[in-house]
């Protein structure tokens, strides 16, 4: 750390003894050699300099001028200035922090400009009188403090206490708040009530003072607690082999409050380390164990979080190796405490006591200092042969030994599918978990249960999502992802990964016919030939020459999404402007295997639209001859009603491949026109000659 300049100022023959005094006190000092170096005249080796540059000069290089003011006003330069003061004012000018002390003497025993220049610091800055070399000593080390305090220099509150003088409460996330009080009285029994305002849940928890938030509070609940604590975060990787490596196989940066830090990162283990799975001989979910212990997992990342140095500027990182996963953080044990006696009961000792309360009423960690102890216990009992080992050298490490890959009965070893060449590992990690999670239907929290991940977000993201993306899976109600009584269901490829009972290939349409009718077989076989590559639902619904919106989705896009033969390019978002559909590689087989369009779809537009209909089409082509206006059409066929002309006239004749869009892709463009196809064209050529026929 770079030391702060104090420039010590004064008449020289005054104040000859206070000054090498001063400077040899800032040098010698224990605490403030620590922080400062200090400059005197009286130091600097001859030269040709003049000296009042050589003074401007120090002054604008230093932290922290100090004046001595006594009776004497000292040389005066051309303009009858002296030196001291044109120092002070060049302190002032420069906005350096300025301590002034001024000796006993009476007014009448000061020199007349010396009393000016006192009486122009008293309407500056704070002074303070001294009596004595003791006095100005003691004055000096109390200011200095001071100075380091404010300044953050030097704290005598803990990190975690210290309040933050750029944060404010609204900084911090209500929501999160809320639901800390939630979670906190289901775990502990937190006394206070959801009901409770912000300001008293954090007064409560000794996180607010005078509306000042402590840092603490920011890494708890903060909105964006990097914008404060940029090193505050948790860098996982994921290495092949048994030693650091590049490119990194597999590597994040979380970011977040200390809740979702730590539930990130365990989620990221997790999803690396080995999958037991069990059978369901004694219940209907299967059991599972990872191989390094979920809770093992969760206490080494929670200590990591909860006991390290925040004021350093390295992150807690975790990497997984072929044989071991590490978790470091900048931190170091307590003074007595030591890494052999981790492995033995002894006192807690936090090193960040109002951050590691909440995560205890919270349920992330306990009180009796039991953490490492019982992190041994558990990996003994998942039979891992090499204890865990901590380590203190210049950060903290946790040590975690993984079992030997080849003994392990994972899921990676049980579970092939045809998925390899079309996703990450990672990722089909992933889906092939999520399989296994399903039974019949089941709910995502049921999922999310069977896989030992608290993170909501990440089991949808890397798990469900890919899941749904390739076919394996499908949401009972897909057009309603947030539906109360939203379901997943494996489809018959999910089924084949499960049981490895054939290759996906094999005679899909005779798989299925059992298990759905064969009406809506036809509909599913109808939208897969439908598709080509990315389609929207308006085109499958004007290929199939359908006029209500519900009947498509109800009857058609829903059943061949639940049966994994097409995907939403969006499934969180049914909705989604660019919304498209596509073929599963089950789809893709399907359409292969039938080699035909299904009971010619494509047939005469008579023999799919009623009567009344096609008259409403002729009636709209008739009236259209180049590009003309929603509203001009309109008014010539002389309807009133937008919604009735709409839905009854332009869109039939659309879906029936009549009348096209000038801009398709942009139903509500303001230059929206519309014009005849060819189809169009001869339809209103063949009007015209019956119309002609019937004048003769």
């Amino acid at each position: 750390m770079k030391k702060l300049r104090v420039f010590i100022s004064s008449v020289q023959s005054e104040f000859s003894e206070e000054r090498q005094m001063l400077f040899d006190y800032l040098i010698s000092d224990a605490l403030l050699g620590l922080f400062f170096e200090p400059f005197i005249f009286e130091k600097i080796p001859a030269n040709n300099h003049l000296a009042s540059t050589i003074y401007l000069t120090e002054v604008e290089q230093c932290d922290i001028y100090i004046g001595l003011l006594g009776k004497e006003y000292g040389y005066e330069d051309s303009e009858g200035i002296s030196p001291t003061e044109r120092e002070f004012d060049h302190a002032g000018l420069l906005h350096k922090t300025r301590l002034i002390f001024i000796s006993h003497h009476d007014s009448s025993e000061r020199n007349p400009k010396e009393a000016a220049l006192i009486e122009k610091a008293e309407q500056l800055v704070v002074r303070k009188q001294i009596s004595s070399i003791q006095d100005l000593k003691a004055a000096t080390y109390s200011s200095l403090i001071r100075y380091l305090e404010e300044t953050e220099h030097i704290r005598t509150a803990p990190f975690d206490a210290t309040l933050n003088k750029e944060a404010t409460i609204d900084d911090l996330d209500a929501d999160k708040i809320q639901n800390f009080v939630t979670l906190s009285k289901s775990k502990r029994n937190f006394p206070l009530s959801i009901d409770s305002s912000p300001k008293t849940i954090l007064t409560h928890l000794n996180l607010l003072k005078d509306n000042c938030v402590s840092n603490a509070a920011i890494l708890l609940f903060g909105k964006q607690p990097q914008r404060f604590f940029l090193a505050s975060e948790i860098r996982c990787a994921h290495f092949h082999g048994k030693e650091i490596t590049k490119p990194i196989p597999s590597y994040q940066v979380y970011k977040g409050d200390v809740f979702q830090l730590v539930d990130k990162a365990v989620d990221f283990v997790l999803s690396k380390i080995n999958l037991e799975v069990g059978t369901r001989d004694e219940d209907t979910h299967v059991p599972v164990n990872y191989e390094i212990p979920r809770a093992a997992v969760a206490e080494a990342i929670v200590n990591a979080v909860a006991h390290r140095d925040y004021t350093s500027n390295g992150s807690v990182q975790i990497m997984l190796f072929k044989d071991r996963l590490e978790i470091w953080n900048p931190g170091h044990l307590p003074f007595g405490l030591t890494p052999d006696k981790l492995r033995k009961p002894h006192n807690s000792i936090p090193a960040n006591l109002l951050l590691a309360e909440p995560m205890y009423l919270a349920g992330y960690i306990e009180r009796m200092g039991t953490g490492t102890g019982d992190i041994i216990r558990w990996c003994k009992e998942a039979g891992l042969e090499k204890a865990p080992e901590f380590v203190q050298e210049e950060i903290f490490k946790t040590i975690i030994w993984r079992k030997n890959v080849e003994e392990t009965g994972q899921v990676a070893g049980q579970l092939t599918g045809q998925v390899t060449g079309q996703v990450k590992d990672d990722t089909l990690e992933c889906i092939k978990r999520v399989v296994w999670a399903i039974n019949d239907d089941i709910k995502r929290a049921e999922i999310q249960e069977f896989l030992g991940l608290k993170r909501r977000e990440t089991v949808i993201e890397n798990y469900i999502n890919p899941a749904i993306q390739q076919g394996y899976i499908a949401m009972k109600y897909p057009n309603s992802p947030n539906h109360p009584q939203q379901h997943y269901i494996l489809t018959v490829k999910g089924k084949l990964l499960k049981d490895e009972t054939g290759q996906v290939a094999g005679q899909l349409t005779e798989q299925v016919t059992g298990q759905v009718r064969d009406d809506t077989l036809e509909c599913i076989k109808r939208v897969v030939w439908a598709i080509n590559d990315d389609i929207k639902r308006a085109e499958i619904q004007e290929f199939l020459g359908l006029k209500r919106r519900e009947t498509v989705i109800e009857n058609y896009i829903n059943p061949a999404i639940q049966q994994g033969y097409i995907a939403m390019k969006y499934p969180n978002s049914p909705n989604h402007p660019q919304q498209h559909y596509i073929l599963t590689v089950k789809g893709k087989l399907l359409k292969d295997e039938t080699g035909q369009l299904p009971e010619q779809v494509t047939g005469q537009v008579t023999g799919q639209v009623t009567d009344e209909t096609m008259e409403y089409i002729q009636k709209t082509v008739w009236v259209i001859d180049e590009d003309a206006k929603r509203t001009d059409i309109q008014k010539l066929i002389g309807l009133k009603h937008r919604e009735n002309f709409i839905d009854n006239y332009l869109n039939p004749a659309i879906q029936q491949g009549y009348v096209t869009m000038k801009y398709p892709n942009n139903l509500n463009h303001p230059q929206q026109r519309y014009r005849l196809t060819d189809k169009g064209k001869s339809l209103k050529e063949n009007l015209i000659l019956k119309l002609k026929k019937n004048k003769q």
